[in-house]
């Protein structure tokens, strides 16, 4: 069984903050023994995942290419796999699952009512866990809100009641304090990111995963479940590669930049990469060390 530590190691690879969002400093460290268990014994997984940007009018680059990558891996675990975007990301979410998980379904929440379509959804599906992977979560005040602090109600469908209103084991992955779920951050988010105290989601997940861009844990639970069950189940730079590269023709930009290019956050493929590389070393380096 690896101990706390290994999964330590992975947390802080991707805690890095190369592009300074300020929330990393003093966070807590989660409960990744108790998750990587949660995780082994789900059964119905949705994963929602998709932020617009102002001005483009469409999703950003980082959110689809992790949220394809956890429904891969579910589905590669033997779980049920429901994707959920809004219209402005539709299309990235779908592009990217028809690359690495084709079959698996890609709902759809309307910008009116999705709310009810959520709530729906979970009627209908009953996931055991659900995932929101750089997802808009409401503030206090009601509102959803960009890292500068804009109200964007007229971009995002309303997903909050996935993690706010089920039965579900919750898991929350953002990278800047406004995602859904991130709620139980709050004290970090307000002492370290800009508009904090504003821009913080309200509702608060079972489990809060934080890093430097959020697709990374797309790779990191891999990692974590590989560590787990001791097989190897993170992606190959090819595939990673192929992934963004789908994701941007089919529309996404770069959630800082703007610009319709291959990279995350102002990251470049290249910086993203080695993220992954450093997570399949030390994968690969643990599953090396006798018993």
């Amino acid at each position: 069984m690896p101990t706390d530590s290994s999964y330590i190691q992975i947390e802080d690879i991707l805690r890095q903050d190369p592009g300074g969002r300020g929330l990393m400093a003093g966070l807590p460290h989660e409960r990744l023994s108790q998750l990587a268990g949660e995780l082994e014994n789900a059964q119905r997984v949705v994963i929602v995942t998709g932020f617009p940007i102002t001005g483009c009018g469409i999703g950003e680059t980082d959110g689809p290419p992790g949220a394809v990558n956890l429904a891969a891996l579910f589905r590669t675990l033997g779980k049920e796999v429901r994707l959920v975007t809004d219209p402005l990301s539709q299309a990235l979410v779908a592009a990217g699952r028809d690359l690495l998980c084709p079959g698996v379904p890609v709902e759809c929440a309307p910008l009116e009512g999705g709310g009810d379509f959520c709530r729906a959804l979970l009627g209908r599906f009953d996931p055991t866990h659900v995932i929101a992977i750089e997802r808009p979560g409401k503030g206090r005040d009601g509102h959803f809100h960009n890292a500068r602090g804009e109200c964007i109600d007229h971009m995002v469908a309303d997903t909050d009641p996935l993690l706010c209103g089920g039965r579900a084991v919750t898991i929350s992955i953002g990278d800047g304090g406004n995602e859904l779920g991130m709620g139980a951050l709050r004290p970090y988010i307000e002492a370290g990111v800009p508009h904090g105290a504003l821009v913080c989601a309200d509702c608060p997940a079972d489990y809060t995963l934080a890093a430097g861009v959020s697709n990374w844990w797309g790779w990191g639970v891999a990692a974590l479940m590989s560590r787990h069950l001791g097989r190897d189940l993170l992606p190959t730079d090819e595939q990673e590669t192929a992934l963004l590269s789908a994701v941007v023709h089919a529309g996404g930009v770069d959630g800082v930049t703007r610009r319709r290019e291959c990279t995350v956050d102002s990251l470049s493929l290249e910086q993203n990469l080695a993220v992954l590389r450093a997570l399949r070393a030390l994968t690969r380096q643990k599953e090396e060390v006798p018993v």
